[in-house]
């Protein structure tokens, strides 16, 4: 009989593959958390909420909600507001960083002002505060010079003050773990150019292309030395995969072998590494088995996504998955007994090699209840 486990050692022992006593449950609470400005102690606004979010979840902290649900948080950046990587611009470089109010509701505007030349992208946020790009920096190859000596003068790098922090006040409630930016292709495709613009570029200017990519990786050698060092066990790569952005022969040609050069290195270094993974997947799921990597993050089945849960097993191998229960799950139309069953079925499935949460966030208009009534089932289910 396996003794009683934090959920810190959960987390571990599910990743180095030791038994534990019963499924680590850790569902991401950032975007819900922020969305209903739990953060705001005013009486007139926590009274708005008393209808649609229960009494004893307000005036609480993150990590009281977690310890009200038995949760383990995932992220120091989302839980404890202290990230663990960041980015630093040299003072020197004369590099100027403007950012105005858009015209319309939410947008934020920010102009790059450097010695080569203004870069400007413009961003929007939506009901769940995530930020898309409604203009990207680079237009044209002739922004890619700009966009060098941006990160040139730009390091990544591990803020051990954070770390400390957050470790004091984690304790053994879960794993201090952090994402780390996002891959060459990824970057461009989803914070610098857009798919179209990548793609027509990778036609059109294959060579000056190219050799963007293999710039964005030598300045990544950096930012995973960083990783390798520091005393973080768990390592995610943000990366946010969907299919249709990266389809299978750039999933192959550019994201593959990056994956595999990334995580030799973190494993290298005693880390375990996970990706995540929260769009649409059919046509990548040939490729999960073989990935290097230790957990599969965010995979989002129907009814929100386009595979099913056996699809999701069969295709991942001995990987741990981490989530499982789509988002959507968590809206008015989907009944308490649909989402318990939908729990105990994804239990059934993958334990014991399952971290459960949310693929891949409660929204702001999520039902904490139904978090809450998914953790008592985790409580009753033996791994």
């Amino acid at each position: 009989m396996c003794p009683n486990l934090t959920n810190r050692e959960r987390f571990l022992n599910t990743f180095a593959r030791k038994k534990i006593d019963q499924i680590c449950y850790s569902p991401r609470l950032y975007y819900w958390y922020l969305g209903n400005k739990l953060y705001n102690k005013r009486k007139r606004h926590l009274e708005q909420l008393k209808s649609r979010i229960p009494e004893r979840f307000l005036k609480k902290s993150q990590l009281e909600i977690y310890n009200m649900l038995h949760a383990a948080p995932r992220y120091s950046a989302e839980t404890l507001y202290l990230p663990l990587f960041e980015t630093e611009v040299d003072p020197k470089a004369g590099i100027e960083k403007k950012t105005i109010r858009g015209s319309k509701e939410s947008e934020t505007i920010t102009k790059y002002i450097t010695p080569l030349g203004n870069l400007t992208q413009t961003t929007a946020i939506g009901g769940g505060l995530g930020i898309h790009y409604t203009e990207f920096p680079i237009k044209d190859v002739e922004d890619i010079k700009i966009m060098k000596y941006i990160f040139e003068n730009t390091k990544c790098v591990f803020n051990e003050k954070n770390y400390k922090n957050a470790k004091d006040m984690l304790g053994d409630k879960g794993v201090l773990s952090d994402y780390l930016l996002s891959s060459p292709y990824q970057k461009l495709v989803k914070e610098l150019m857009g798919f179209v613009r990548t793609t027509i570029l990778l036609k059109r200017k294959p060579d000056e292309m190219e050799d963007f990519f293999m710039f964005l990786e030598k300045w990544d050698d950096d930012m995973y030395e960083q990783a390798a060092k520091s005393p973080i066990s768990i390592i995610n790569f943000g990366e946010n995969i969907d299919c249709n952005l990266s389809p299978p022969p750039q999933f192959e040609k550019y994201l593959i072998p990056y994956y595999e050069k990334r995580v030799k290195q973190l494993h290298k270094a005693g880390k375990y590494c996970h990706i995540h993974m929260d769009g649409s997947l059919k046509d990548v799921l040939p490729y999960f088995a073989d990935l290097p990597f230790d957990g599969l993050e965010a995979l989002t089945a129907h009814p929100q996504g386009d595979v099913s849960l056996e699809e999701l097993q069969e295709a991942i191998g001995d990987k741990i998955l981490l989530d499982g229960i789509p988002s959507i799950l968590f809206l008015p139309q989907y009944s308490n007994d649909y989402v318990r069953d939908y729990a105990q079925k994804v239990l059934e499935l993958f334990s014991p090699r399952l971290i459960l949460g949310v693929s891949d966030e409660l929204s702001p208009n999520g039902d904490i209840r139904k978090i809450e009534m998914i953790g008592e089932v985790v409580k009753t289910f033996e791994p």
